[in-house]
C-alpha cells in the first residue's frame, strides 16, 4: 500500500507536538527533523516506483532512447523498439507526430507523470519521452509461416503467455534454437520484450529465433488454427502426460506464466492441453525447463 504524505509509515510513532525533540539545541532539532522527512519522502518515492512499474509492466532492461527529435528519428528509421513512455498531457507538434507513428507501427505507448521520467532519465533531458529499444527486430506471425515453408518443414511455434523474467524467455529463445523451432510468440503487454538481458541470457540464439510481438495471444491462436495448426497448451490440469501426446504436423506449444500459468482464455482456445508429471514437491517447473521438455518430445516425436 503507498503510503500519502503526511501519513504516517508503518513501524514509526504518529507526530506528537508535545513530545520533546532529540537534539541538543535548536539547530540539531532542526537537523533530525528535516533529516527523517527527508527519509519517510524517500520511502514514498520508492513505494509509488515500485507499484508504478509494476502496473506499466515494465520489464527488464533496454538501452534508452531520450528526447522528442532522437525519438522520432529512431521511429522514422524502423528501429525495434519495446515501448515508448511519454509524458501525461504531451500530445501536440512533435510529441503528436510520435504518437501516430507509434500506434501505426504498433509500439506500446505509456503515458507517465514528469517525475517518472525524471527518475529513469540518464541524460535529464528527456524532453517528456524517452523510447525503450528492442534488442532485435520482430517479425509478423506470417514470416515465421513463411520461415517453416520456405524449409518444406511443418511449422513448428512456440507461443509465450504473459512470461515476464527476461532471464526465461532468453533461455527459452535459446532451446527454441536447438529444437528447430521456426519462431516464438510473445504478447506486447504484460510481457518482456528482447532487451539486453534476453539478448544476453540466449547466448546469440536471439540473432536466429525470429521473435513475434502481438496484441491479442487468443486472437493470434484463432489465426494460426486457420493456417491448419495444432494448439497445444501446457497446464497441471492437462488430459494427458505430454509425452502421451502426439506432436507430428503443423504444430504450436503454449508455455504460461512463470507464476499463474497460461490464462483461463487461453488455455480455452489450446486444441488439447498435456501435463507435465511432478513427483516432487513443488508444483511446477521453471518455465524454461518446461519449454525445454517439451520441445525435444516434439523434436524426438519427429525423429522417430
Amino acid at each position: 500500500m503507498i503510503k500519502k504524505p503526511g501519513s504516517p509509515i508503518e513501524g514509526k510513532k504518529p507526530y506528537n507536538p508535545n513530545e520533546k525533540r532529540s537534539g541538543k539545541n535548536r539547530r540539531d532539532q532542526h537537523a533530525v527533523i528535516k533529516k527523517e522527512t527527508e527519509r519517510r519522502i524517500k520511502k514514498i518515492s520508492i513505494d509509488e516506483d515500485s507499484q508504478m512499474w509494476q502496473k506499466s509492466e515494465d520489464v527488464g532492461e533496454s538501452e534508452k532512447i531520450e528526447g522528442r527529435n532522437p525519438v522520432l528519428e529512431a521511429l522514422n528509421a524502423n528501429r525495434p523498439l519495446n515501448k515508448i513512455v511519454i509524458q501525461n498531457g504531451q500530445n501536440e507538434g512533435v510529441m503528436k507526430q510520435i504518437f501516430g507513428y507509434a500506434k501505426e507501427k504498433g509500439i506500446v505507448i505509456q503515458e507517465v507523470e514528469r517525475s517518472r521520467l525524471d527518475a529513469i532519465s540518464e541524460t535529464g533531458a528527456h524532453q517528456g519521452v524517452i523510447a525503450y529499444t528492442a534488442a532485435a527486430e520482430y517479425v509478423e506471425v506470417e514470416d515465421i509461416l513463411n520461415k517453416a515453408r520456405g524449409r518444406g518443414e511443418e511449422p513448428f511455434i512456440v507461443i509465450l503467455d504473459e512470461i515476464t523474467d527476461p532471464q526465461n524467455l532468453g533461455a527459452i529463445i535459446r532451446t527454441c534454437d536447438a529444437a528447430g523451432v521456426h519462431g516464438v510468440i510473445i504478447p506486447k503487454r504484460r510481457a518482456v520484450g528482447l532487451t539486453a538481458v534476453v539478448a544476453k541470457a540466449s547466448a546469440g540464439a536471439i540473432e536466429y529465433v525470429p521473435v513475434s510481438r502481438v496484441a491479442n495471444i487468443s486472437q493470434t491462436i484463432a489465426a494460426l488454427k486457420k493456417e491448419g495448426l495444432w494448439i497445444v497448451g501446457t497446464d497441471p490440469s492437462g488430459d494427458k502426460p505430454y509425452h502421451k501426446a502426439d506432436y507430428n504436423g503443423p504444430i504450436a506449444i503454449v508455455i504460461g506464466n512463470e507464476g499463474a500459468g497460461i490464462s483461463r482464455l487461453v488455455k480455452e482456445n489450446c486444441d488439447f492441453v498435456v501435463r507435465i508429471p511432478m513427483k516432487g514437491k513443488v508444483a511446477s517447473l521453471n518455465a524454461s525447463a518446461a519449454t525445454a521438455l517439451m520441445l525435444f518430445e516434439v523434436v524426438k516425436q519427429r525423429l522417430n
